[in-house]
């Protein structure tokens, strides 16, 4: 009847005797190591147990149990395990009599009180409240500082190896790192196993030779993904330089919040990207930057081959995880710091300068010029794919695009421009639009589109800059949104006269109210805001009158589409 052999129980009963309740470094490794295969021996006596009749039956049938049980439940290492400690609980329940019909039952039942007791409560008279009478302090205290001193004892360790590297390409002890890696397995949530947690993982990046156990390896990266494990960033840092498939999950996991939960996301996406790390290691590390970018180049790729609604949130993510990896890259020293075609291998060099150089970094007066200047640099390659018709001329437009894409906030700042524009100083400022929103020249399109946006540009200054705007002209802009070859092109225009036009709040909110009444279309507007606020949170001056008119849209553009999902 029993789903164990002799040998099984007399290997675990001498492991739990050995174990007991000492904490020690090297109790903890054996403990951890053999934990796995604990799990599945529980699961076997809980299987049996499951099978009999009564309490009497059980501990006849298999009397060693009771002392197993009772030892693994004082095992600070098997009880700090959530797996373990939940078959301790159930093979424990299964045990308890619930009409006693015999002393041994009735006894049975007031040391399995003292147990559970032990396990989840520590109110007074239980086993827990007496051991932390004796030892001084609260059981969970207790176990807590034993933990602490074990791991400070391990971190020793790791230090030990770390000066006994005498340089960056020495190799480390392989057996020493594996085996407390492979002890952290069963902890890694614990606030206690942090600093341990990092130090192997730092380990790992002035060790040539990859020495951590791959099962802790996912156990850190699963408990850091479900925000489980708080580890330090250079620790991330790390976990990302030692595995790429870990960095290629943290990036789509990145992608997948904003699509999930745009109305969240948007009202602070920066904040959002910063919390992944992402522009943090990318800056650090040139070969995370070009994983990161090539995912999200992908994504990027197949939605405007697909023209799907998903493309203006990805390219939002995407202009902001590069302006926030652009500041930290400049952050860094200059000794430290490799040239952008390091990181932009793909783009012709003469377009990294203009682009990545931000609107912050450049005199508001010299803004035109500069966005002509990027504009005849995007023409250039344009007017070559255009002239020929392979391969290499597609690509250097798709290259120089998605640069523009990466440096949207350009773009913003080129719409900024034509609130106040003079039709003489709008046309490179309309094809820089035209050309983020519509790359491809499918049919000849983008002459077609350029003048849709000049069409739009006309309507929408008649609509912010006139005293009373005929019916025409509402019409007119509402008919644009609805399609949806332009609906992006004109809500970007549109968005920003309701933003930076000098005319009343009241009347703005008006007109927005008048045009903007599909809720897709509100939820696509609140993705170019976000993209707008980035920018302008890093404006070296910034108008409060402009900062309130953005929250205020933003605040009422999220009530709007809340309503309308109720």
């Amino acid at each position: 009847m029993a789903a164990f052999s002799d040998t099984e129980v007399q290997f675990w009963m001498a492991k739990a005797v050995n174990w007991g309740e000492t904490i020690s470094s090297s109790a903890l490794l054996d403990t951890s190591r053999h934990l796995s295969s604990l799990r599945i021996f529980l699961q076997h006596v809980l299987q049996a147990l499951q099978q009999m009749s009564s309490t009497s039956e059980a501990l006849h049938t298999f009397p060693f149990v009771g002392q197993f049980l009772g030892r693994l439940c004082w095992n600070p290492c098997v009880i700090a395990d959530e797996r373990s400690q939940s078959l301790l609980l159930r093979c424990l329940s299964c045990l308890y009599s619930a009409e006693p019909l015999n002393a041994v039952e009735r006894k049975a039942n007031m040391w399995i009180k003292n147990l559970l007791c032990h396990l989840i409560s520590e109110e007074e008279g239980s086993v827990a409240h007496a051991t932390g009478k004796h030892a001084g302090s609260a059981p969970k205290q207790y176990y807590e500082e034993a933990l602490e001193k074990v791991v400070s004892l391990m971190i020793e360790k790791v230090i030990k190896s770390f000066d006994s590297l005498p340089n960056s390409s020495a190799r480390c002890s392989y057996g020493n790192i594996n085996t407390m890696s492979m002890a952290c397995v069963p902890l890694v949530t614990r606030p206690q196993m942090s600093p341990l947690i990092s130090g192997l993982l730092k380990h790992s990046i002035l060790c040539v030779s990859s020495c951590l156990n791959e099962e802790f390896i996912e156990a850190v990266n699963e408990a850091w993904l479900r925000k489980r494990h708080v580890i330090d960033e250079e620790a991330v840092v790390a976990l990302w330089c030692h595995s790429p498939t870990f960095l290629e999950g943290a990036a789509l996991k990145l992608l997948e919040s904003v699509l999930s939960d745009p109305e969240t996301v948007t009202q602070n996406l920066e904040k959002h990207v910063n919390e992944s790390l992402l522009p943090q290691a990318s800056a650090l590390h040139c070969h995370i930057f070009l994983i990161v970018n090539e995912i999200y180049r992908n994504c990027v790729c197949r939605n405007v081959l697909m023209e799907i609604d998903e493309n203006l949130p990805v390219k939002t993510l995407i202009q902001v995880y590069t302006l926030c990896f652009l500041q930290r890259l400049t952050g860094q020293k200059p000794k430290d710091r490799l040239p952008h075609r390091a990181f932009f291998p793909n783009v012709k060099p003469s377009l990294l300068g203009p682009l990545l150089t931000p609107p912050s970094e450049v005199p508001r007066e010299a803004w035109l010029d500069h966005l002509s200047w990027i504009r005849s640099l995007l023409q250039s390659v344009v007017e070559n794919e255009e002239e020929g018709d392979d391969v290499r001329a597609y690509q250097a437009v798709f290259e120089a695009w998605f640069l523009l894409v990466q440096c949207g906030f350009w773009v913003d700042t080129a719409a900024e421009l034509l609130v106040l524009a003079a039709p003489e100083n709008s046309e490179p400022l309309l094809w820089l639009l035209t050309f983020f929103h519509h790359p491809t020249n499918r049919g000849h399109q983008r002459s077609q589109q350029t003048a849709v946006a000049r069409e739009a540009w006309a309507h929408i200054r008649v609509l912010f800059l006139a005293h009373s705007p005929p019916p025409r002209h509402y019409c007119a802009v509402k008919e644009l949104l609805s399609s949806n070859l332009s609906t992006n092109l004109v809500l970007h225009l549109f968005l920003n006269f309701a933003v930076f036009s000098h005319g009343p709040v009241s009347i703005t909110f008006e007109i927005t109210d008048k045009v903007l009444m599909d809720a897709c279309v509100k939820r696509r507007a609140l993705w170019i805001l976000a993209s707008i606020d980035c920018r302008l949170n890093r404006a070296s001056s910034l108008d409060s009158r402009v900062h309130s008119r953005m929250r205020t849209l933003q605040d009422t553009l999220l009530r709007a589409c809340a309503e309308s999902l109720t």
